[in-house]
């Protein structure tokens, strides 16, 4: 007898709707919208480490790129949403695992303040997190593998289900009867159907089974890898703040090139002083945030001249009755005017800052804490260059050691002092002796050469230096009448060397304000420059 398509509903029905609108399998267990997915493609296409790391990872485990992406976008977005097991592809489930392990974690969440919204920093996390990676991906080979199996399960459960739906679609008549013959093939589809879906059930619960045992090695290593990411993370951005590099420089900068700086920075000459050289900036940054502009010191009487910054309210009173003013503008012409006189601390200078660097041997020595005087003297080098460029001013950076021996970097106040010549003045190191009048000689011209062309006076000069020599009467009688001409002042530091600073040194006769530094480690013996600066 003609079977009914009613009799085979009960069987049938739940067949032909999975045939109809199979579920959707995702193989990205994080959810990105469009913009993200470009973000990840882009730092893909430029990055060379991501692309070597997916294709090692490939030879092994097939879906290594897409546990990549995930990460990436893990450490990405701002709130990293992922999708629900039951969403995945079962392929996936190892990725799932493990980025969930990632999100969950403590470390991870540190990770991405550093990481959030910066395509670089992101990749270079997933990056410190490959060693893990490799080690998870190993360890999870068996879970892997029944996951494989459950999708190919999954995979002929679909198959026999669409079978059932061509059956029914062929074999049924437009009044909805199936004949005998056809019942009975109809009724074959849907058995292997339902064995094939109990087959799928059971090898995903497997999975699911050898997945759980997995979970705890691979929650463990996880978050050993946030951790050692978050570190690498913050160690990089430590270094790109110590070095004067910006969160807005660096948005600006090209993957490979970010990517080069990090590795100069990380490796360069003076690489592990990074620390200092931060202290050493955040103190003379603290140090400008204090100083007072146009005050003098401790009031200490009345004087005469012209700076109306200091005029006493009497003479300003003059200027209210207009007879008097013709009175007042003769006088400030004259330079009579009556001003409040102190004591203290100079004025700032108004020329260039050049800052004269001993590259000298001796310089390797080491001081308190294991910080060179080279360190030391380079790390006051720069914030004096930050000094320079926060007050308008051009920067020098003269290295000098022997008479023969000689470097100059300029930084002009208007053009980008630019981290690849901020690093080249830092790292250049010249050996040999150490003699002042070469770079002070140098130091005068390019003070003058600015006079010349700009008006500009009062510049400052600072010596660095761990060593004492002396200079001729000749070279010193030129040096006298340059300072006099230009009024540039000079300011003397000696490094690990208290006998260069004596009263009577060559130092002393050569700088208006001498000081001598021992303990390295302590920034602050320099305060009071960059007050004055």
């Amino acid at each position: 007898m003609p079977g009914r398509l009613d009799e085979l509903a009960g069987r049938a029905g739940k067949w032909l709707g999975l045939s109809a609108a199979a579920p959707d399998r995702h193989t990205a267990a994080v959810v990105a919208d469009r913009f993200e997915q470009i973000a990840w493609r882009d730092t893909y296409a430029q990055s060379a480490g991501l692309r070597d790391l997916a294709d090692e990872l490939n030879e092994r485990h097939p879906y290594a790129t897409d546990l990549l992406s995930d990460a990436f976008l893990a450490a990405y977005k701002v709130g990293p949403r992922l999708r629900e097991r039951a969403e995945m592809e079962p392929s996936r489930l190892v990725n799932h695992q493990v980025i969930s392990s990632l999100v969950e974690s403590m470390e991870f969440a540190e990770l991405r303040r550093e990481t959030a919204g910066d395509p670089y920093a992101a990749a270079m996390a997933v990056l410190a997190q490959a060693p893990a990676l490799r080690r998870i991906l190993e360890s999870s080979r068996d879970a892997q593998d029944q996951a494989e199996r459950a999708k190919k399960a999954q995979e002929d459960a679909e198959g026999a289900a669409t079978a059932v739906a061509e059956a029914l679609r062929r074999f049924a008549g437009e009044d909805g009867t199936v004949p005998a013959p056809s019942a009975d093939t109809v009724h074959q589809a849907i058995a292997a159907a339902e064995a094939a879906e109990a087959a799928a059930q059971r090898a995903a619960r497997d999975a699911g089974q050898v997945l759980a045992v997995a979970a705890p090695g691979i929650g463990a290593a996880a978050r050993n890898a946030a951790a050692k990411a978050a570190r690498a993370a913050r160690e990089e951005a430590a270094l790109m703040r110590a070095w004067g590099v910006g969160p807005g420089d660096l948005e600006r900068l090209a993957f490979d090139r970010r990517a080069r700086l990090a590795e100069r920075l990380r490796t360069g000459r003076l690489a592990q002083w990074a620390e200092l050289i931060g202290r050493f900036r955040q103190m003379a940054a603290g140090e400008r945030a204090r100083k007072v502009e146009n005050t003098a010191g401790e009031l200490v009487g009345v004087t005469l001249g012209n700076d109306l910054s200091r005029v006493i309210p009497s003479e300003l009173a003059n200027l209210g009755l207009p007879e008097l003013r013709a009175v007042f503008a003769a006088r400030y012409a004259a330079g009579e005017l009556m001003l409040y006189d102190s004591q203290g601390e100079q004025a700032t200078g108004k020329g260039a800052v050049i800052a004269c660097v001993d590259t000298s041997h001796s310089m390797y020595v080491e001081g308190p804490g294991g910080v060179t005087r080279e360190a030391w003297a380079k790390a006051c080098a720069l914030a004096l260059l930050d000094q320079a460029r926060e007050a308008g001013r051009d920067f020098v950076g003269i290295l000098f050691s022997a008479a023969d021996k000689l470097q100059v970097f300029r930084f002009p106040a208007d053009r980008p002092a630019g981290i690849d010549r901020t690093l080249d003045f830092a790292e250049t190191f010249l050996g040999g002796g150490t003699s002042y009048q070469t770079p002070l000689t140098a130091a005068a011209e390019l003070l003058g050469e600015e006079f010349n062309d700009a008006a500009r006076k009062r510049g400052d000069i600072v010596l660095l230096t761990d060593d004492e020599c002396g200079v001729t009467e000749e070279w010193m009688r030129g040096w006298n009448e340059a300072k006099h001409l230009l009024g540039f002042r000079v300011f003397g530091v000696a490094i690990g060397a208290p006998p260069a600073a004596e009263a009577g040194s060559v130092l002393d006769a050569l700088c208006d304000n001498l000081r001598s530094i021992e303990d390295l480690t302590d920034v602050h013996a320099a305060a009071d420059l960059f007050r004055v600066i």
